[in-house]
């Protein structure tokens, strides 16, 4: 078996304004994906998507004319890459989907095959005020979420503690909620200084009053000490690696005993394979496995699988803050969106691959070149 093409439709859609402003310096009103597809010559075809993949036509003759199943070998083709160009990730997504369908079974049972379902969170994406917030929160338990992530901004800290006090009044005690600082993580242009160690530690002790399950992204990745000393100040949980460019730096991090929670997203960090090694080690250490899902339902579904695969957990991540960004507006290309079951569960689709099917008339309806 050959690749024989790899496609790259570009794709764009309109963001809602609040949504926008939450993240970017200079609010953008769109948002921009790319769905990989990769032929083979045995007509079987795979799909990714996560990275926007600019730049990628460049490396494409790297892959043309291989076996997709050698996936090592595309691997560390990748990560040579990397050092030139962006993270190329969703094609190794969609070599995973070519692989799962020629062995006909879903790709998290090539992965291991630990689990068929897990419970997921409802990542919430905006900055609201403490009452919209709590009202975002009781609808989300109502739509069946045990546990949910509240964003705060550096320069907005009463702002957030307070949502995450009225979220914590609003759902009880029996709901899991966790923090996001954001402080490893920068849109384009946002270059203001991070919220420094003593008021990192401060808004811990008070988010820890709240029983928060985690903080993440206390501080920028580079301070290891420092996030071991927010954990170790405060006893709360410590949260990061959703975009650790290489798998040296992710197995520091896990020798340094950098977190209690490991979050490299599959198709933005370092891949499926490797998230799986990284997955495993830190489970050795008594550690969570929880990647970034923050792309679309594809993405999703390709860190679904490795956290199937391996068991991690305790939750997976699901992107949900309505009405800016719901399960329909993120899987926009797909033909059917990923959602949750009646018990806040993500169940790893049972067909071989990654499970994904395509809205072509989307994908026509918001082919974008740039």
């Amino acid at each position: 078996m050959k690749i024989t093409a790899i496609r790259l439709d570009r794709m764009r859609l309109p963001l809602e304004p609040a949504f926008a402003a939450a993240w970017d310096p200079v609010p953008r009103t769109f948002f921009d994906a790319t769905l990989v597809t990769v032929e083979t010559d045995d007509g079987v075809v795979g799909h990714g998507s996560g990275d926007t993949m600019d730049g990628f036509e460049a490396f494409e003759h790297l892959f043309l004319g291989k076996d997709p199943l050698e996936i090592l070998s595309h691997v560390r083709t990748i990560e040579t890459i990397n050092f030139h160009a962006g993270r190329y990730w969703p094609l190794e997504a969609a070599l995973w989907d070519i692989v799962g369908k020629v062995c006909g079974r879903p790709v998290s049972t090539l992965f291991g095959g630990a689990a068929t379902r897990l419970p997921a969170y409802a990542s919430f994406g905006e900055l609201k005020a403490p009452a919209a917030r709590a009202d975002a929160a009781v609808a989300a338990v109502e739509r069946g979420f045990k546990a949910m992530k509240i964003r705060i901004s550096r320069d907005r800290l009463e702002e957030g503690v307070a949502a995450v006090r009225a979220a914590r009044e609003a759902v009880g005690d029996g709901i899991d909620i966790m923090v996001d600082l954001n402080q490893m993580w920068r849109m384009s242009g946002d270059i203001a200084p991070a919220l420094d160690l003593v008021s990192v530690r401060r808004i811990a002790a008070r988010l820890q009053e709240l029983g928060v399950l985690w903080l993440e992204e206390p501080l920028p990745q580079a301070d290891i000490r420092g996030a071991r000393s927010v954990r170790a100040a405060t006893g709360v949980r410590i949260a990061g690696g959703e975009m650790v460019r290489s798998l040296p730096e992710l197995v520091q991090l896990v020798e340094e005993d950098a977190f209690d929670v490991y979050q490299p997203d599959v198709v933005l960090a370092v891949g499926m394979y490797r998230a799986r090694f990284i997955a495993e080690l830190a489970q050795l250490r008594h550690r969570w496995f929880t990647p970034h899902t923050w792309s679309n339902g594809l993405g999703l579904l390709a860190n679904l699988h490795v956290v199937a695969g391996v068991g991690g957990g305790p939750y997976v991540e699901f992107p949900y803050d309505p009405p800016g960004w719901t399960p329909d507006r993120r899987d926009f290309f797909l033909a059917e969106p990923v959602e949750i079951d009646s018990d806040g569960f993500l169940n790893i689709p049972d067909t071989p691959g990654l499970g994904a099917a395509i809205d072509h008339d989307a994908l026509s309806r918001l082919r974008h070149d740039r």
